[in-house]
């Protein structure tokens, strides 16, 4: 058998070794493919020879391919994002952004543990590009995300045969440690509320406090609420208004969609998960700030004439339209700064009545069915927490057990 790896001469004169070797068939036409390769030196040449002989015999050999990786994960995100809301196709986007920035013109083949090494450090030190200072470096948490998704994608590379390996899976990921979301007391509850009660969205700050995101309360329409017949129940009178007889056990609120910002853009979505869709009975003074302000807002239609829009929403302003959700938010931060209680973020106020519900002695089944949640481990190890004041009942439980 002749020797596959021949001694070519250029040209110039200078000498060269030259192979040309079967690489497998291709997987649309089944023909032969072959690649030409050159090396300055016969022992280089026979070296690479007998590594593409053994990989392809076992299988592992990788074709070269020039696809970079701004191309690869453009193709990857839309496969892995194609089912998902518009809000979670931006969080991919935006977990790879640092990805496409640092590595995107170069050849997926050609990625090394070390390129993606200095793309976290560049994260870690200037990486910001919005929210904060701008050329500052990001949190652990961002760079977590993104090396979770560019390991996710180098994966499919690889399984789909473009790399031999993922180098993504070598490089580890900075140390994060969520902080302890902050909650209200029950007493820190009924301070907001009750300074709340004078405050024209009354029952949208009810509703924030009732376990429902900020989409979902945005997100309402008053065809979603369901107040049920009305029941004379007290036996003291037939007002509609009274708390005892009006939605005190029958009216409901039905989840069906979010209002979201993403973007800049506010989007209609649907629930995450089939466990978002889900209807709530609601207390009966719920149900009575939500009629209250059904019936403001009847007022105002007929104050502001031609000028309403009437978007069937329910938290809207005076004119009919639905509210901007950073104005809700930044609404909720200045109505507790007015009721005395301390500082915590709207979506907080979710864990508050997750974390209440079940102190309350609410089964954990019930609340994660409340929250909307697939998993009752989740809602425990992220929506329950435990305060100080929680601890004196771990104090008094010993003070019984060594009496």
């Amino acid at each position: 058998m002749s020797d596959p790896i021949k001694k070519i001469t250029l040209k110039s004169g200078a000498v060269r070794y030259r192979f040309v070797i079967d690489v497998g068939r291709d997987p649309e036409t089944s023909r032969r493919l072959q690649k030409t390769f050159t090396f300055d030196t016969k022992r280089e040449a026979r070296a690479e020879y007998d590594k593409i002989r053994h990989q392809t015999n076992e299988g592992s050999y990788i074709r070269p391919a020039k696809v970079t990786v701004a191309e690869y994960l453009t193709g990857w995100l839309e496969g892995a994002t194609r089912d998902l809301r518009d809000s979670s196709k931006r969080s991919y986007r935006d977990a790879l952004r640092p990805a496409f920035e640092r590595l995107g013109p170069t050849a997926m083949q050609k990625v090394t543990k070390a390129d993606i090494e200095r793309m976290v450090t560049w994260m870690a030190t200037e990486g910001r590009r919005r929210g904060g200072k701008p050329g500052t470096g990001l949190g652990p948490r961002s760079i977590q995300l993104t090396l979770g998704r560019l390991t996710a994608a180098f994966e499919m590379a690889t399984l789909e045969g473009l790399i031999p390996r993922n180098v993504a899976k070598l490089v580890k990921p900075p140390k994060y440690e969520p902080a302890e979301p902050e909650t209200w007391s029950k007493a820190e509850v009924h301070r907001f509320l009750t300074k709340a009660k004078k405050d024209r969205l009354h029952a949208a700050w009810r509703l924030s406090l009732y376990g429902l995101r900020r989409g979902e309360v945005l997100g309402l329409r008053w065809k979603d609420v369901d107040f049920g017949p009305f029941s004379a129940v007290c036996g003291k009178h037939s007002e509609r208004w009274c708390a005892e007889c009006y939605g005190a056990k029958h009216a409901t609120v039905h989840v069906r969609q979010s209002r979201v910002l993403v973007e800049g853009k506010i989007l209609i979505e649907p629930p995450k998960s089939r466990n978002g869709f889900r209807k709530l009975p609601l207390d009966a003074r719920l149900a009575v700030a939500l009629r209250a302000l059904k019936v403001a807002q009847a007022a105002e239609k007929l104050a502001a004439g031609e000028g309403y829009v009437d978007s069937g929403y329910v938290v809207v302003n005076e004119l009919g339209q639905p509210v901007h959700p950073e104005w809700y938010s930044d609404e909720f931060q200045r109505l507790s700064k007015r009721a005395g209680v301390k500082r915590i973020v709207l979506h907080e106020g979710r864990h508050t009545t997750l974390s209440l519900m079940e102190k309350a002695g609410v089964p954990i089944s019930i609340i994660s069915k409340w929250a909307g949640h697939y998993d009752t481990a989740f809602t425990y190890s992220t929506y329950v927490h435990a305060d100080d004041e929680d601890l004196k009942t771990g104090t008094d439980a010993l003070g019984r057990i060594y009496k």
